[in-house]
């Protein structure tokens, strides 16, 4: 059984830091494409970054470009979501996923974790 076990949420004034891991276990996240998606209240679940199998490709959505950097370390089957300069619409649960071939739509990945709650204070 493939879980994903997302942390390091938090509550965090407008400029600071947080560094969201997500941990898996029952698949070898090696050989698969990783995503952090995100959903605020009242809306729709979003893309937010994905990285290809090795880590050497990394995508952004447009809003976190410049401020969010994802990392993934397959010898520990963990990724990471740093994220600095964060802003009160950055508020959102947070979700990684995993995928056999990558993509941003949440519909291209097979398995999510429960979600790790960001809030950010102006």
């Amino acid at each position: 059984q493939v879980q994903l076990v997302e942390s390091g949420g938090g509550l965090v004034q407008a400029g600071g830091s947080l560094r969201l891991s997500c941990a898996a276990s029952g698949r070898t996240i090696r050989w698969y494409a990783m995503g952090w998606f995100r959903q605020a209240a009242g809306k729709e679940r979003e893309f937010v970054a994905r990285t290809n199998w090795s880590g050497g490709t990394s995508y952004y959505a447009d809003s976190v470009k410049g401020r969010f950097t994802m990392s993934r370390d397959n010898a520990k089957n963990m990724v990471y979501l740093e994220m600095n300069n964060l802003k009160p619409e950055d508020t959102a649960v947070y979700y990684c996923a995993s995928s056999p071939g990558g993509g941003s739509s949440p519909l291209s990945y097979d398995y999510w974790g429960q979600g790790t709650q960001v809030t950010v204070s102006s």
